[in-house]
């Protein structure tokens, strides 16, 4: 798996983006919708930062923000790292580990086309997982 291309792996329906002035709230209520940790915010078109559930807690609610008026461009990571589609999973991996976040961008001709996140390295071991214990329930 850490081997296939970024392409391969990254998640394209779970592809969540927002205008900068999108308030924190109406990102929570879009990210909850979407079932998603990250929203991409674009500013006609461009990639100018992502918002996290992580930012929501460390950059909006620890610091008594709120939410309602609060737009993602003031609490969002701005000019985040990206990675290119062609790139290995590992190597998306070892960018996330090494710089401490957990969605990267994926970018491709200056356009955002996708997102990889440190659960896709979870995903396809816990499907495994899921389908042996169900497997094993049934055998009982």
């Amino acid at each position: 798996m850490f081997s296939q291309r970024i392409r391969s792996v990254m998640e394209k329906k779970k592809l969540l983006t927002a205008a900068p002035e999108t308030s924190v709230s109406e990102a929570a209520k879009l990210m909850e919708k979407k079932n998603v940790g990250a929203v991409m915010v674009l500013k006609k078109d461009k990639l100018v930062g992502i918002f996290t559930e992580r930012d929501a807690v460390f950059r909006v609610i620890a610091k008594g923000r709120d939410t309602q008026i609060t737009p993602l461009s003031e609490v969002m990571t701005a000019n985040p790292q990206t990675v290119d589609p062609d790139k290995t999973f590992g190597y998306a991996l070892l960018m996330m580990h090494e710089n401490g976040f957990r969605h990267v961008p994926v970018i491709e001709k200056d356009k955002l086309i996708g997102i990889v996140s440190s659960r896709n390295a979870l995903d396809p071991d816990l499907e495994e997982f899921v389908a042996e214990a169900q497997r094993r329930k049934h055998i009982r």
